[in-house]
């Protein structure tokens, strides 16, 4: 029995720090909510046979931003973490142990088909599966607060090796419903699937993503999404 692709995506946090005045998921990019535009990007592969987002309760925004898209379904599953959310979306999806799970964010609409492709291909054969990254091109300065609250360069670290993790990341939906429900348990620090997968010993594959694949976070990050789509 073949194995089905299911993208799920965490859509229940307010993204405080994009301000505006509504959650920023459903900021408009081009004209159409960015959850929409990061949907549809999943959507560009046909291997994906079902795209699953998960909102808060009483979210009231998500059924306009999704309407008439094709193989997606919304369910208010959310939780107090991102973690929580995608746990919560995994066991309402109904995916087999055995089936692939894509988790992306709904701040990411820039994904590219050749980067969703390439993940997708890479994983595939891969016994544990893996995530779009990119590897660190900058010095990076790790920071202390000073007695006067001033920031200021703790130490320099190597960069060497490290890598940004974006998403969609990618999981067996049996091995990553199982990290995450014994890292929660344990009260583990879990800021993407991979990190759970890792706190399971396990060893996530890194597929080389894209620059215009970022997380659109600050106000500043719309205007630069908008040049990139």
């Amino acid at each position: 029995m073949t194995a089905s692709l299911i993208a799920l995506v965490p859509a229940a946090g307010v993204g405080a720090r994009a301000g505006g005045d509504r959650p920023k998921q459903y900021r408009l990019l081009k004209g159409q909510p960015m959850l929409r535009l990061a949907v549809q990007a999943l959507l560009a592969d046909p291997r994906i046979a079902q795209v699953r987002v998960a909102v808060s309760e009483g979210d009231g925004w998500v059924d306009d931003a999704l309407r008439g898209l094709p193989r997606t379904v919304w369910r208010a599953c959310g939780g107090p973490t991102r973690a929580d959310t995608v746990a919560r979306a995994l066991a309402d999806s109904g995916a087999a142990d055995t089936d692939w799970v894509l988790v992306h964010d709904a701040a990411r609409p820039g994904l590219s088909e050749e980067a969703l492709a390439r993940l997708i291909d890479a994983c595939l054969p891969d016994p544990v599966g893996g995530l779009l990254a990119l590897p660190v091109p900058d010095t990076i300065k790790q920071a202390k607060t000073e007695p006067d609250d001033r920031e200021a360069v703790a130490r320099t670290v190597d960069r060497e090796g490290l890598w940004l993790a974006q998403t969609p990341q990618m999981f067996r939906a049996g091995m990553l419903r199982d990290a995450l429900a014994t890292a929660l348990a344990g009260g583990a620090a879990i800021t993407d699937e991979a990190s759970a997968m890792e706190a399971a010993g396990r060893m996530p594959r890194l597929v080389r993503g894209h620059a215009r694949n970022f997380k659109v976070t600050w106000p500043d990050d719309f205007d630069l999404m908008e040049k990139w789509l």
